[in-house]
């Protein structure tokens, strides 16, 4: 079944560029994902196609306007079974692998709705939206990013987007931990071996020394990603080896 996404912005040429290359351009073409863009404007009812004005009570900025966001939602998902709205934002709560996991396996279309300016009106998310997300602690000029890298992320767990099924199991975060260190050709380079292990052709070895690996970053650099209640029992052997290494 293809995986249905529609992104609602007041810039549908800034998200066009990036939906037409690489994967997810493949992904497209293959009829696996389907991506709609929306250009709000289209659905103002002035001859200017405003779609911001001054906020109630003052303050700098300005705010979207409620209206075309419910005539373009009127419009084009009219069940509200048919669609899960999303709006970004940095109120929302935090989008993760586990996050991108569950919205892989939503049924509905994902609709995204990108705000720009201040803010949006709140109505529009008291009424129409059904999830608010942000992509992290900051602030950025509008949500088409944060909507493509939702896109990005729950795209690649779709089996048949990415050319082996393996590596959206490999990357950091979809066990837990940080991604291990990888090479490829040439052996040496710059007086910079390839690890033997890796040349040997023991995938046992190989996949030890991988986990290890994986463990060793996600200790240094991301600590709170481990829990004991998270981790193998050759996992946690493997932790109590890299910490007798390191004291």
């Amino acid at each position: 079944m293809t995986k249905k996404y529609s992104i609602i912005t007041i810039f549908p040429e800034i998200v066009k560029t990036y939906l037409g290359c690489s994967i997810l351009k493949r992904a497209v073409e293959r009829d696996i994902i389907h991506v709609d863009l929306h250009d709000l404007r289209d659905y103002t009812t002035d001859k200017h196609r405003m779609v911001d004005d001054y906020p109630y009570g003052g303050g700098p900025g300005m705010v979207m306007k409620p209206d075309p966001f419910f005539r373009i939602m009127e419009t084009h998902w009219p069940d509200r079974k048919d669609r899960r709205t999303i709006m970004l934002s940095p109120r929302g709560r935090s989008f993760s692998q586990a996050l991108a996991q569950e919205l892989v396996h939503e049924e509905r279309e994902l609709v995204f709705l990108c705000g720009r300016y201040e803010a949006i009106d709140e109505r529009v998310a008291e009424h129409l939206v059904d999830d608010e997300i942000s992509i992290g602690d900051y602030i950025l000029t509008g949500g088409e990013l944060p909507a493509l890298v939702i896109i990005d992320a729950v795209s690649r767990l779709i089996p048949g987007v990415l050319g082996d099924s393996r590596s959206a199991e490999d990357e950091s975060f979809s066990r837990g931990l940080l991604d291990y260190p990888h090479y490829t050709r040439p052996e040496m380079f710059r007086d910079m071996e390839v690890p033997r292990v890796l040349l040997s052709g023991n995938h046992r070895d190989i996949r030890r020394w991988r986990n290890k690996q994986s463990l060793k970053l996600t200790l240094q650099r991301r600590p709170d990603l481990i829990t004991a209640d998270s981790l193998s029992k050759e996992e946690i052997l493997l932790l109590q080896e890299i910490k007798e290494e390191t004291s």
